[in-house]
């Protein structure tokens, strides 16, 4: 798996190499992560090609800006009236969208090698087991309904987190410095190829020495990044009782939306310079140095915690330590910062950078 990731992003990194050499150094680096992210997703999870995945992820992109449109009015009755032509748009992408993920699932089921992949999919779709006994599988409409969470959560959130890393690197290029030396600490100071690493076995443990060598600033950093660019705005729970909080009795069946965005920029639980890029308040403190353990919630929380908060931690590691061992980069004056809620948090006007080669 961390071979693939290796595999797709200096894929990408070339392709910038290419551009620069032919005379442009502005790169919008949002596009082309989310787009690598999406690659590493459809290899690592599903077994199938970009250009396969490619299909889903941008009706899954179109399906996003719609349903966002339409649910605004969230609540209010007979919303669904109120954007018919967004509401009909939504069902008509969700049923394309439903269709390629069958395709792709019913290839699987009816694939002759008896060898079992093992990514996502082929996990999904073996029996699930419990003490030598054979349990329920996953129908075909819960397995579609697995990939379509895993296909968008899997590469956006992960990508989002990359670029506004990228845009806060470039306007704290001190940080960049920081990053790579500890990057140097680890790999010393020769550029990391691991095409010179003989096997998968052997690159694989080369990968995961590294990153767990990267624990400190990187993991400072990536902490703040999602702290100020928290990838998932909110986060959603329903109350299956009624509840009661102080004076207040929350009814059973009552929403509930958490706005993790103003909770990470609350100065009440993070201090005065909680606008301010500071990766090191979690030098010390794994909350960094909130007041309420609760404060900071860059994958939710209890039983609904992100799943794939491991892979995006192992992902977010290698594209970053692969960009700064070529690259630096700064803002570039086209750059408009207008960050956009549209279910996730996203730069409205793309991310541009001026890249340079090392």
């Amino acid at each position: 798996m961390s071979s693939l990731m290796v595999e797709s992003t200096t894929k990408m990194l070339d392709k910038w190499a290419a551009l620069i050499n032919s005379g442009s150094q502005e790169i919008d680096v949002e596009r082309e992560i989310t787009a690598t992210a999406g690659e590493i997703i459809a290899k690592t999870s599903f077994g199938i090609s970009y250009e396969n995945g490619s299909k889903v992820f941008e009706k899954l992109r179109a399906m996003q800006i719609t349903l966002f449109k339409s649910n605004r009015y969230v609540g209010v009755p007979f919303s669904k009236l109120m954007c018919p032509g967004k509401t009909l748009e939504a069902k008509k992408l969700g049923k394309e969208i439903d269709a390629i993920l069958l395709t792709i699932v019913r290839a699987r089921k009816s694939s002759n090698d008896r060898c079992v992949q093992k990514d996502l999919l082929g996990l999904l779709l073996q029996e699930n087991g419990v003490d030598g006994r054979l349990g329920k599988m996953l129908t075909t409409r819960e397995l579609v309904d697995e990939c379509k969470t895993f296909f968008f959560g899997g590469h956006e959130t992960t990508a989002l987190a990359l670029s506004w890393t990228l845009l806060l690197l470039a306007r704290h290029p001190e940080w960049q410095n920081h990053l790579r030396e500890e990057i140097r600490g680890v790999t010393g100071d020769k550029e990391i190829d691991f095409t010179k690493l003989a096997g998968l076995k052997k690159v694989y443990i080369y990968i995961y020495k590294m990153l767990a060598s990267l624990e400190i600033k990187m993991g400072w950093v990536m902490n703040e990044v999602l702290r100020l660019y928290s990838p998932a705005p909110n986060v959603q729970r329903q109350a299956r009782e009624d509840i009661q909080v102080d004076d207040l009795v929350i009814p059973n069946g009552t929403n509930m939306w958490i706005d993790v965005v103003a909770m990470h920029h609350d100065p009440k639980l993070w201090g005065e310079d909680v606008n301010e890029f500071k990766p090191e308040r979690f030098k010390d403190d794994l909350y960094g140095g909130c007041k309420h353990k609760m404060g900071f919630l860059p994958f939710g929380f209890g039983g609904r915690m992100c799943i794939g908060r491991n892979l995006t931690m192992m992902e977010y590691k290698i594209v970053l330590t692969l960009v700064l061992t070529r690259f630096s980069f700064s803002i570039s004056p086209s750059y408009s910062h207008s960050p956009a809620i549209v279910l996730s948090l996203r730069p409205s006007n793309g991310l541009p950078l001026i890249v340079k080669p090392l």
